[in-house]
């Protein structure tokens, strides 16, 4: 299963079915978990663990330390879940001690080539990042997005889940779960209508949701009585309480 060009640290813990092709070079602090796939030219460093099944493409560099000028040699780490594919030219950055000192990838997500991921970053699962993303640090990315290619998210942005972003978006403020933004800098085109679709979400729950955009974004309200209001209104719809949620812990405010 090891190509025996690769270069594998004999501290590394590489779980015994674990493929490594070849001019990969896997470091002393890495861990692996059994059934991942790991392509050609693959560089794994740094304090890294990986989990079961992942499938990892040629020439990625995951694990080296932050870019990050603050950064002075701490120990610092990164996860990365299981189910994962990560496709080629992609790079993943291990955290610093300013923030959780850990950059976190979850479970089932499909991350296209050239994605870069910095340090401090924590993606859901189920996640699909389409070609050239790139998230700068702290960003918080939740479940079930979807960013188009070449979207760029600045730093400390987060990202509500089944949010979604068209081609060549720069987001710049947070994202609230099921709002689908576009353009530069990104701005709200509605609701991820047919994401929720394919997840099963029945037609009374995108109505509710419809109408929360509707407050938020076509009302002449201000953001703070779009909240009030839908705390009054429609406070038994659990899509529009993590609306309400995520909204209410935004620090950078939201894409408006």
């Amino acid at each position: 299963m090891i190509h025996p060009s690769a270069i594998i640290h004999s501290g590394a813990s590489v779980a015994d079915d674990v493929e490594v092709g070849p001019f990969s070079v896997i470091g002393e602090q890495v861990t692996i978990g059994a059934g991942t796939k790991i392509g050609s030219h693959a560089v794994i460093e740094g304090q890294t663990s990986i989990g079961k099944n992942n499938t990892i493409f040629h020439h990625v560099s995951i694990g080296e330390i932050p870019q990050d000028k603050k950064y002075r040699n701490e120990d610092t780490t990164l996860t990365i879940g299981d189910d994962n594919v990560i496709r080629e030219f992609c790079s993943f950055n291990t955290g610093t001690i300013q923030d959780r000192a850990n950059t976190f990838v979850g479970n089932n997500n499909w991350i296209m080539a050239y994605v870069h991921v910095a340090h401090d970053c924590v993606i859901g699962n189920n996640v699909i990042f389409a070609n050239c993303v790139q998230l700068g640090g702290h960003i918080i990315v939740q479940d079930n997005v979807f960013l188009g290619g070449f979207t760029g998210v600045h730093q400390f942005c987060r990202i509500g889940a089944h949010a979604m972003s068209g081609v060549g978006s720069v987001v710049l403020a947070d994202v609230p779960p099921f709002v689908t933004v576009m353009g530069n800098k990104a701005k709200p085109h509605g609701i991820n209508t047919e994401g929720l679709k394919r997840l099963g979400y029945n037609r009374a729950v995108i109505a509710d949701i419809k109408m929360a955009y509707k407050i938020i974004y076509r009302s002449s309200l201000t953001l703070e009585e779009a909240i009030e209001r839908m705390k009054t209104e429609m406070v038994n719809s659990a899509s529009v309480k993590k609306i309400i949620e995520f909204i209410d812990g935004s620090k950078r405010s939201i894409v408006r």
